[in-house]
This record gives structure tokens, sequence and C-alpha cells, in this order.
């Protein structure tokens, strides 16, 4: 099982340039960066994680402007959107995007996309959070197809653009792995529909061996699972490995330099240990 770090890089605290860096000095595989646009005012839905909305959410960098900027310093490290917001994106545009980081990084991108669950933000960008499973359904569609396609084209009831010309092409090929997020049936549908993997959230083992094997069993295939943000937890990491998990990132508060740099280090050492089967 592979090690990363997961995290929200925000505008006080250490530099998405100094963040990769040490996260690649320290042996992790893998930088994982979630995105919100914006947070709206009001507070109608509430927070899946219970309570009030931590205050990291209101402060996040652009996430492809951060992973870019991980991308220049760091020669292996892979760049993971976690995930990235496609139901509040053109897909046209995300797709230049993804193709581009993927082309500079040298084809380290993972794309990591989901339904969200802030309906007030993904109303701002006119999405119906009714519509959007399928709404995100076709732009994962549309966005590989452009990957993928010269001229490309894609017609559905969301998404429709006649043939169009859009370099560059990912260095990845066929195109960059797709992984999806979220915990529900409609999730392993999604996986399963596109061929991708699972992102999950670091959820009880008893939940991720029925969705693992939920998963497996409709796409015929053993899936690929990386989970995001896990806690600095041996006894968790033991069993994730036990399921056939093949990436865990571990979560890193948000926080200055310093402070980071002493988790990172922390959790080093923690892997370490996962290494020597202490």
């Amino acid at each position: 099982m592979k090690f990363g770090i997961a995290t929200f890089v925000n505008d006080d605290g250490i530099s998405p340039t100094d963040l990769a860096r040490a996260v690649e000095e320290r042996g992790f595989d893998s930088l994982f960066v979630p995105e919100h646009t914006h947070i709206p005012a009001s507070r109608e839905t509430p927070y899946p994680g219970g309570g009030d909305l931590p205050p990291v959410y209101y402060r996040t960098l652009d996430q492809f402007v951060a992973l870019t900027a991980a991308a220049v310093v760091t020669t292996k490290l892979l760049l993971v959107t976690g995930i990235n917001l496609l139901i509040q994106r053109d897909p046209i545009t995300t797709a230049k995007e993804t193709a581009s980081l993927d082309l500079v990084s040298g084809g380290r991108l993972v794309f990591g996309v989901g339904a969200g669950w802030n309906r007030e933000e993904m109303r701002n960008h006119g999405t119906d959070p009714a519509t959007r499973g399928a709404l995100l359904d076709e732009r994962i569609e549309a966005v590989k197809a452009i990957w993928t396609t010269e001229p490309a084209e894609y017609h559905g009831k969301y998404v429709d653009f006649d043939p169009i010309h859009s370099r560059p092409k990912p260095v990845q090929t066929p195109h960059p792995p797709v992984y999806v997020g979220g915990n529900s049936d409609a999730t392993v549908r999604r996986v399963v529909r596109h061929g991708a993997g699972w992102l999950a959230n670091p959820l009880p083992v008893d939940v991720m061996t029925s969705r693992i094997a939920q998963m497996s069993d409709l796409a015929g295939r053993a899936v690929a699972v990386s989970v995001f943000g896990a806690p600095a937890d041996l006894g968790v990491l033991r069993a994730y490995q036990g399921l056939g998990v093949e990436r865990v990132s571990l979560f890193l508060p948000t926080q200055g330099r310093d402070g980071s740099l002493v988790a990172l280090d922390s959790y080093a050492g923690l892997v370490e240990k996962f290494g020597a089967g202490h």
C-alpha cells in the first residue's frame, strides 16, 4: 500500500511549493488537494462531517493552480484532485486544464471527481442539485472524449457540443486515471460506468468492505481504491491494507510551514513503522 498526503492548501498555510517539496522529500508518493470555488454565506446545506463548517474551507487556493505549483518543484509526486467538483465546471475548460497539468507534470495527474455536497455552492454555478449525478456522468464522458479524440464531440442531455479541436492531450495513455468520490449506490454505479477507481473517505472497515465487494462484483474486476484523509492510526491503516486499498492519503491539518514540516516528519515515521510491521 502506498502513502500520500491530503490537505487543504490555503492562503494562510504552508505554500504549495514548500508543501510539495516536503511531501516528496519524505517519500510520500502523492498529494491530494480538494477544491471549493467559494463558500456561500448561507449555511442551508449541513456540513457532512457534522457541526460548523471548518474554517479551512473558506480559504482554499484554486486546485489546479496549487497542483501546478506542486508539479514544477517535484519530479515523481502524483498530483491528485481530491475531489474536483466537475459538476461546477465547464467540461471543455476542465479537459484543457487537466491535460495541461498532465503535460507540464510529465504525466502525474490523477483525476478524482465527485458530485459535491454543498447545494448552495453548486446552485451558484447554475447546477441543479437534483440532477447533478447525471450531469457529472456526462461531464466525465465529455472530458474523456476531449482527452482521447481529435476532433472530439459529445451529445448528451446536459452536455452537447459538435466536433472541436482541443490540445494538448494528456501525456498518460489512454488518459489520466479517473477516481470517483462518494459513498452511495450511485457512486458504485458511477465507478463501474466510467471504468474508474474509488476515492473513498476514511470510512469504517465494514462499510469499506461492503462497498469494495459491491463495486468489484458489478464491475467484474478489481476496483482500485484510494482513501482521502485517513487518520494516522496503524490499526486503521493495517485494516485498509487488508482490504487491498492501493493508496492511503494521511490528512495533514492546514497550518504554517514549521508546523506542517513537524507533522510530515511524524507521518513519515508512522509510515516507516507500518513498513516495518510494528
